[in-house]
């Protein structure tokens, strides 16, 4: 099984794993359930790389996973908050 196909498996962990599989996916996921919610904190706090970090939250808001929330309007900027789906994932 190739890993882009995860997404379409009918078991609910492979559907899982498809979106929050890899390791950064996981500690931006394990930084949010800690209170952290905006892009440079992840950065500082995971000391990656910011295209990865924004691939991965792209991921996680398009997932339902995270929702991208604007908290300055000038210049506009964002926070990135749990959702309900989120949420269902805290172990």
């Amino acid at each position: 099984m190739k890993w882009e196909d995860l997404a379409d498996q009918p078991c609910s962990i492979a559907r899982s794993v498809a979106v929050i599989g890899d390791r950064w996916t996981l500690m931006i996921l394990r930084d949010a359930f800690l209170g952290v919610r905006r892009f440079e904190a992840f950065q500082t706090r995971l000391g990656i790389s910011r295209t990865i970090i924004t691939e991965r939250l792209k991921l996680l808001v398009e997932e339902g996973v995270l929702a991208k929330v604007p908290y300055q309007d000038r210049p506009v900027r964002h926070e990135y908050r749990l959702t309900q789906k989120g949420m269902d994932l805290y172990p």
